[in-house]
């Protein structure tokens, strides 16, 4: 692995105009409303979030006791007035962890119960009619108690899920452009690992000792490290140290690390044997053929006010031969039409999550252009979107399983040769 770019040149201004200039003028209009909508989700989500659940299990026609009924309602107002309480002591200035893991959780829970009292409070009552099954208040009463079975499996399930050591994805990726020389080259990708409130350092090394029986050529981090400063997550990522690599282990910044002194992790990662590829690129190269492997912060970089931080992907190539295969690291997916108008052949990302709890992938689909999986875009480039390996928020994963990946490059000449 040799080192052939640095962060210099300055002309971000040609990827960002190619990315925007994609869309077209006549999905501004509609983009404009849409995020003039989104205004509001922060205020109207959270009383929709505690008040269907609450309408739906207790006063539908389930004609429950008043005590219950009272106290079921007091709790969910509880909750309302709770939740965003904890959430902004554990995620705003004072940064507590036992109010984020509070609030996280009940965030998570109340997801969960909201959509399975939709879906359930609609469903399962309209079949309940058409079979004839009960009066009103039998029917009623049968979904509230389905609803809440199906809420505590799922959230029990979703707990384990998300503590667990994430199962190794494996596929195998042709580059076109890729030479002979560096077919089967093994990459495992990491990302969006969110050390934070929970303490995870014995999760992390298990993480670690997992990657190391991939035998990798290439390990690459694509950011959201942790919720947290360096300084005070360093427990949970001091394993990363002992990620082992034949080649080189790779990182980019990820937006949360720009919540938390993204300086800082760059420098954490240097320290624990990682190359920071801001906006610059390595070289990879076996048997008489090579791979650009390069790098961009994240996309929200820029706006962080950190001097020197942005996505800059004509930097990041700088100097690199254009005949050569490109492997980018970008934080979020949506980088990809930057990518594609440069030719890249493979951009390898995080941030989605998969969605984490269904359905929120349907709301992440709304600002991503791919939530988890191989995807093309353009002539050349490819994108695999990492449902991530740890979780963010919330300690549950409801049908969007973690990940350690393994991408096996493939080259049409060395198949050929096979």
């Amino acid at each position: 692995m040799t080192e052939s770019s640095d962060t210099r040149s300055a002309d971000g201004a040609a990827g960002g105009a190619a990315g925007g200039a994609a869309g077209g003028a006549a999905e501004e209009a509609p983009r404009s409303r849409l995020q003039r909508l989104m205004r509001y989700i922060p205020l109207v989500a959270p009383v929709l979030l505690w008040a269907v659940p609450c309408w739906v299990l207790l006063h539908t026609g389930q004609r429950w006791p008043l005590p219950v009924a009272l106290a079921g309602t007091a709790l969910f107002v509880l909750g309302l007035v709770g939740m965003p309480f904890a959430m902004a002591r554990g995620h705003g200035r004072r940064q507590q962890d036992r109010a984020a893991i509070v609030g996280d959780t009940l965030l998570g829970g109340i997801w969960v119960l909201f959509t399975w009292s939709v879906l359930i409070g609609v469903l399962l009552r309209l079949a309940l009619t058409v079979a004839g099954v009960g009066d009103g208040q039998d029917r009623a009463r049968i979904v509230t108690w389905a609803v809440l079975g199906v809420a505590a499996v799922l959230l029990a399930w979703g707990y384990a899920e998300a503590r667990r050591v994430p199962r190794v994805r494996r596929l195998d990726v042709e580059l076109p452009r890729l030479g002979a020389g560096l077919d089967g080259t093994r990459v495992v990708l990491i990302t969006d690992t969110h050390y934070g409130p929970l303490d995870r350092a014995r999760w992390s090394a298990r993480v670690c000792e997992t990657v190391n029986t991939l035998e990798a050529d290439l390990v690459c981090h694509t950011g959201d490290i942790a919720d947290g400063t360096a300084e005070r997550r360093r427990a949970q990522a001091a394993p990363l140290g002992t990620v082992q690599a034949t080649r080189a282990r790779v990182y980019v910044t990820g937006n949360h690390e720009y919540y938390s002194e993204a300086q800082g992790w760059v420098d954490l990662m240097d320290e624990l044997g990682w190359e920071p590829l801001r906006n610059r690129h390595l070289l990879l190269e076996r048997g008489g053929d090579s791979l650009v492997v390069a790098g961009v912060d994240d996309v929200t970089a820029e706006s962080s006010g950190l001097a020197g931080h942005r996505a800059h992907l004509a930097g990041a190539l700088d100097g690199a031969d254009p005949g050569l295969p490109v492997l980018l690291l970008a934080h979020q997916p949506k980088f990809i039409d930057r990518a594609a108008a440069h030719g890249i052949d493979l951009q390898l990302s995080g941030h989605t999550h998969g969605g984490q709890i269904w359905p929120f992938h349907y709301l992440v689909r709304v600002d991503q252009p791919a939530v988890a999986g191989l995807s093309r875009h353009g002539a050349r480039t490819l994108l695999y979107t990492s449902r991530g390996t740890g979780f963010w928020g919330p300690p549950f994963r409801v049908f969007a399983p973690s990940e350690i990946t393994l991408l096996v490059l493939r080259s049409p000449q060395g198949s050929a040769a096979a």
